[in-house]
């Protein structure tokens, strides 16, 4: 699958720029801005093109129902009952806790829509299981997939707000109006 992936990548003008941090044995990868359908795709290229097929992500447990479950499931997800009376953030955290090595990729946004404000799910699993954040982000309108620093999340819940809107700000999505550049404060 690496070279069909691989392969899948060239011939679509994808690049990487930047390089995983394959010494932290456990972190939280948010990937943005995820405005269409295709950035599934082309995460699953990358996942393989960066040997991450440990990296794990959330998906809404309609998704692991019927035919298709395994698919999922094979591909990395874990289903979460988005209704559950059961604080997810501690369930995430507790699964942080029990493994050695444990990569989670979110999507800040939680949806594919344009958004009014970032989910903190991600940030409160992070600060909770006391591990960095990595941001990723796919640019369409450059076919660039760009890799931060990690960084741990600090007590300035504000100020990492800040950092994370200034990294996906000028990133376009494949539907570029459904982004987060609105998100960026104008004090920036």
């Amino acid at each position: 699958m690496r070279l069909l992936w691989s392969c899948y990548l060239r011939i679509t003008g994808w690049t990487l720029h930047g390089s995983f941090p394959y010494h932290l044995p456990k972190c939280v990868v948010i990937v943005g801005p995820h405005t269409s359908a295709w950035d599934f795709v082309i995460g699953l290229a990358f996942r393989s093109k960066l040997h991450l097929e440990h990296l794990k992500y959330l998906g809404k447990d309609s998704l692991f129902k019927g035919r298709f479950g395994f698919f999922f499931r094979k591909l990395g997800g874990v289903p979460v009952d988005r209704f559950s009376q059961h604080n997810m953030v501690d369930q995430v955290v507790e699964r942080f806790n029990s493994e050695d090595r444990f990569v989670l990729a979110l999507s800040p946004e939680g949806t594919r829509k344009k958004v009014e404000r970032l989910r903190t799910g991600f940030y409160h699993i992070a600060k909770k299981a006391g591990v960095p954040i990595v941001m990723v982000g796919m640019d369409f309108s450059r076919k660039a997939g760009i890799i931060a620093e990690p960084f741990m999340p600090s007590e300035d819940e504000a100020a990492d707000f800040k950092k994370i809107h200034a990294f996906f700000a000028p990133i376009q999505g494949k539907i570029p109006e459904q982004g987060m550049s609105h998100l960026l404060s104008p004090q920036l």
